[in-house]
């Protein structure tokens, strides 16, 4: 069985110290979704939500909040982020959230995509709580990490 990184031999948490690996292109990708009511849906598409536009709103939240993830997460590295994107589409069921973080460092990405996404979602919710009771916020994971080493 593997071991938690973020765990010193003691058992208490640690910030794992990447100073001795080397900077790779790292992208991770993540994905998530919110069920929404059919009128609420309505009102996203015809763009008539009291606070706004929802998915142009969500979009730039979650840019946001990917790039504070370090604020947000106890153990995170500060990263060097070299592009969030964060894109969010209706569907029959709600909004879809997907996001691309990519950054040049020596620690995984993935934990900023999955919060870009978080963030994406939560936006939506306070935006539409006023019309919609029933949203469900689901199906939040990273689908697609890597890492690649950057020729000198």
């Amino acid at each position: 069985m593997n071991k938690f990184s973020h765990v010193d031999r003691h058992g208490k948490a640690n910030m794992v110290d990447v100073g001795y690996k080397k900077p790779q292109l790292r992208i991770a990708k993540a994905q998530g979704h919110i069920k929404l009511n059919s009128e609420t849906i309505g009102l996203i598409k015809d763009n008539i939500i009291k606070k706004g536009d929802v998915l142009t709103i969500a979009e730039i939240a979650g840019i946001q909040g990917g790039k504070r993830t370090n604020e947000l997460i106890p153990l995170c590295h500060p990263l060097q982020i070299t592009k969030l994107d964060v894109k969010a589409s209706l569907d029959e069921t709600g909004v879809f959230v997907k996001s691309e973080a990519r950054c040049v460092g020596k620690t995984g990405i993935e934990m900023e995509a999955l919060t870009a996404v978080n963030i994406a979602l939560l936006t939506v919710y306070d935006m539409c709580k006023a019309v919609d009771k029933n949203m469900v916020i689901e199906n939040i994971f990273l689908t697609e990490k890597t890492k690649q080493d950057i020729e000198e």
